[in-house]
Formats: C-alpha cells, structure tokens, sequence
C-alpha cells in the first residue's frame, strides 16, 4: 500500500502556519534532487583529488542541509514559522554558495555543471514556498 504524503499533509493542522502546498511540494521535490545531485557531485569531487576537496566539502553539507531542511517540511503538525524560516533561509545560503562553487568547476566536470542547476533550482522553489508561507 502506497501512502500519498501530500494528501495526508493537506489534512493536517499546521498550528499557527498556513502555505501553498503545491509550493511546499515543489520545493520538497527540488530539495531532493539537489540532494542528490551534490551527493553525486561530491563522489565525483573525490576522484578529481585535493584541487576539488572544498567542492567536495560543499556539495557534501549541501546534502545534509538540503535533507534536513525536506525532513522538516514532512513534520507540518510540529511547524513553527520562525524555525523554518530560519531553517529555509539557511538552506538556501548554502545552495546559493554551492552552486557557486560548482560553477567555478562545471568545465571540469558535468556533475558540478548539473549540481549548480540543481541548486539554483532548490533556491528559486525555496524562495517560492516562502513566499507563501503566512503566520
């Protein structure tokens, strides 16, 4: 049996948050494949050797900001605004500065290429469901 997440999250009470849920979605989606794609990007990093070790280290705690920041999202009963607009906004630091990185090496390597995409999209969709976020 398969369980539809946003479904069971549309039916529950957010306390004092409301947001768009298609923006919440959206972001959740673009957080995992920026998850995936710094992973991806930071095994190849280690190939490259000690030129790409502060790449490496980058697309590394982008993974895990990007999946706690989507961790937090799938708990809406336990949202509280200033965290997750805290927790957002630090997220999104960190892709910005990834992205940055990863840019500095996309001709180097196509995984850097795609985790800069990656990231500028999880920025741009975290922007978005922050826009609708209302206390």
């Amino acid at each position: 049996m398969q369980m539809d997440t946003m479904a069971m999250m549309k039916s529950m009470d957010m306390g004092e948050m409301t947001m768009d849920m298609d923006a919440m979605q959206e972001c959740m989606q673009s957080l995992n494949a920026c998850a995936m794609a710094a992973a991806m990007c930071a095994g190849s990093d280690m190939m490259h050797g000690p030129e790409m070790a502060t790449c490496c280290a980058m697309c590394s705690n982008m993974v895990e900001m990007a999946q706690a920041t989507m961790h937090m999202m799938m708990r809406p009963a336990g949202m509280n605004m200033g965290v997750m607009s805290a927790m957002m906004t630090a997220c999104m630091a960190m892709g910005k500065a990834c992205a940055a990185e990863c840019r500095a090496h996309a001709d180097m390597d196509e995984m850097c290429r795609y985790c800069a995409m990656a990231c500028d999209d999880m920025v741009m969709k975290c922007e978005a469901m922050m826009a609708s976020m209302s206390a």
